[in-house]
């Protein structure tokens, strides 16, 4: 890939069910240590590993972004994905946006769980000859237990080298879902807006 400064652009994919403080600080983590430009919110409309059930409408999970960002200008959402008839899987997604930007250098910004499942990601070789994939471990975790990622050594030494180290807080969107089920505060989890939207809608609230 060139190295163009002014066009490098973060991508932070995912189901957003809700969107929660951690991506927002995971995002910004990824513009300082990466010079990025820009980071594309990109929601998957299908994830493929998901299920179904537990995933709210894009509509909703659309709406929840755009409050969380709203304050953020270097933050974009990007409906790539949601326009997209089937699964979402990521080798489409980043061929379409070099194919609609092909001068920019794209970061995929993923934590360390995802970087263990990477290996059965579709067309993984592909995906990593197409853009830079950068690692956010949790506290406490280092790219030395990441030895073993089932990649080659070439895939493996690369990804290893842009593993940024104690960047990801401990919030998941599974947990905020369980929090707003049981009738628990999800304060501090999410924005003030998306708390507001959520309750608005009694969106994960038991039926």
């Amino acid at each position: 890939m060139t190295n163009n400064l002014n066009n490098r652009i973060g991508i932070l994919g995912g189901t957003f069910n809700p969107v929660h403080r951690g991506h927002l600080v995971l995002a910004k983590s990824a513009t300082k240590v990466f010079n990025l430009n820009k980071v594309l919110f990109i929601p998957s409309a299908k994830p493929p590993h998901k299920t179904p059930q537990i995933v709210v409408s894009v509509k909703h999970r659309l709406a929840m972004l755009k409050l969380a960002i709203k304050n953020h200008p270097i933050f974009e959402i990007c409906d790539i994905e949601t326009r997209r008839a089937g699964p979402s899987y990521t080798i489409d997604t980043i061929t379409q946006l070099r194919e609609i930007n092909p001068s920019a250098e794209y970061y995929f910004i993923i934590g360390s769980d995802s970087l263990q499942e990477l290996h059965m990601w579709k067309q993984i070789n592909n995906l990593l000859n197409l853009c830079t994939f950068v690692t956010f471990g949790r506290p406490g975790i280092s790219a030395d237990k990441m030895k073993d990622i089932h990649l080659n050594p070439k895939w493996t030494r690369t990804l290893l080298e842009n593993y940024v180290t104690g960047r990801m807080p401990n919030i998941s969107s599974s947990n905020i879902r369980q929090r707003v089920a049981q009738g628990k505060s999800i304060r501090y989890l999410v924005s003030k807006e998306v708390a507001e939207y959520i309750s608005e809608y009694k969106l994960y609230v038991k039926q």
